[in-house]
């Protein structure tokens, strides 16, 4: 399970260091094999899963029936853009170009530990994401029953 916030540096290369306190959990979850992909949900930010998290997300998104523009959309953001990525000996990850410009991340980032998988947020997006509140309104019949 992954969880918190780390400020991470992106290099001129376009690698970022995995975070000491990450490390030993992604050796264990997926001896070193992620998959990095676009967040279809909000702009901003990749989404970062262990190897075998990813395929068990990939099957079921490609399981969708293509014929539904909004299935064949999520399609191409998760599976089309999908890339495996391994730490080198330094445990730096190549983020790739495109994706890194869609996000719009340079050379500041934020990585997220969202539980099963990270969330890599330009730091401009993760500070505006941030200073959202969840008004009243917004709060669901499921959040209602949290005790926080």
């Amino acid at each position: 399970m992954f969880q918190g916030e780390t400020a991470i540096t992106v290099d001129d290369k376009g690698r970022l260091a995995i975070p000491t306190a990450y490390r030993e959990l992604v050796a264990d979850a997926c001896a070193n094999r992620l998959v990095i992909t676009y967040n279809p949900f909000e702009s901003g930010c990749l989404w970062l899963f262990p190897q075998a998290e990813w395929e068990r997300v990939r099957d079921q998104v490609v399981a969708l029936p293509n014929v539904k523009a909004v299935h064949r959309a999520l399609q191409m953001k998760l599976v089309g853009a999908a890339a495996m990525v391994e730490p080198d000996g330094a445990m730096r990850i190549l983020l790739p170009g495109s994706q890194r410009t869609a996000a719009g991340i340079e050379k500041k980032a934020v990585l997220l530990g969202m539980g099963n998988k990270f969330e890599l947020w330009s730091e401009q997006a993760h500070l505006a994401k941030i200073r959202q509140t969840i008004g009243e309104d917004e709060i669901s019949d499921d959040m209602a029953d949290l005790r926080l």
